[in-house]
């Protein structure tokens, strides 16, 4: 009976069915189990055997995983949002790019999980002693210096106090991010999409800035000397620009500020005078 849901739910891959469930709350492994974008919001699946499963993309926001076995699953990119972890098994899991923002991970076994670009906040919760801020996750004070973080989603981020210096943001979306504080010196924001982000007190000394959507964004005491080109940057509506960083941007040359963003059609210089 499992062999046949199995093969059903991997190739029409509905939400699970009761029989799925109730293997997968008595701890059996389903092996070849494929839960690719299934909808397992808010499901009890405490001390279940998901060793291995396929969830990429999976919603599992406000899922109760305690005590799951979670070891190899592949969860990149899964809502975890709000999902409780606590004692779970993760270890060698895949979690890149999913969210963890108001998880609990406490007690969590993250022993050789990979966590790049996953997303947490200041309300998730993670192992006593575990340095999630250096694990390659995205959050608060995430150490994230010299990262390759090229055309990824981080709309809406927590990325106060940050240390992304030299980071490759290059087309990355960052449109209503929290940057407050954050290092960004060196980095390469070439393309990247800054609109309404927060960026007070960020520094951004030696940044690339060509071609970067800023509009609306508050730039309110960010350090922004020594720019390497805001050639194409669109400063539309910025907000706390300093009288001394506008001075420095209107005397850069002509070849900085006479560049056509394509994005937003405009001109640096247009952009300055909005």
């Amino acid at each position: 009976m499992i062999n046949s849901e199995i093969q059903n739910i991997t190739s029409e891959r509905p939400s699970p069915t009761p029989e799925i469930l109730s293997a997968l709350k008595a701890g059996l492994a389903l092996e070849q189990l494929d839960l690719y974008k299934f909808n397992l919001r808010g499901v009890d699946l405490q001390q279940a055997n998901l060793s291995k499963a396929k969830l990429l993309g999976a919603d599992l926001s406000e899922a109760v995983l305690s005590d799951a076995n979670l070891s190899g699953a592949d969860l990149r990119g899964a809502n975890l949002r709000g999902a409780d972890l606590s004692g779970a098994n993760l270890q060698g899991a895949y979690l890149n790019r999913a969210d963890l923002e108001q998880a609990n991970l406490s007690g969590a076994n993250l022993e050789a999980a990979k966590l790049q670009v996953a997303r947490y906040d200041t309300k998730t919760k993670w192992p006593q002693d575990f340095n999630y801020k250096a694990s390659g996750a995205v959050g608060p004070g995430a150490n994230l210096n010299g990262a390759f973080l090229n055309t990824a989603s981080l709309r809406d981020a927590d990325l106060q106090g940050a240390n992304l210096r030299g980071a490759y943001l290059s087309g990355a979306d960052l449109t209503g991010a929290n940057l407050q504080g954050a290092a960004l010196s060196g980095a390469d924001l070439s393309r990247a999409y800054l609109t309404g982000a927060c960026l007070r007190n960020a520094r951004l000394n030696g940044a690339d800035l060509r071609n970067t959507d800023l509009r609306a964004a508050d730039l309110s005491d960010a350090a922004m000397e020594h720019l390497q080109s805001v050639a194409g940057a669109d400063f539309t509506l910025v907000l706390g620009l300093t009288d001394a960083a506008k001075a420095m941007l209107h005397s850069l040359p002509p070849s900085e500020l006479d560049v056509w963003n394509a994005y937003t059609r405009r001109t640096t210089r247009e952009s300055l005078s909005n």
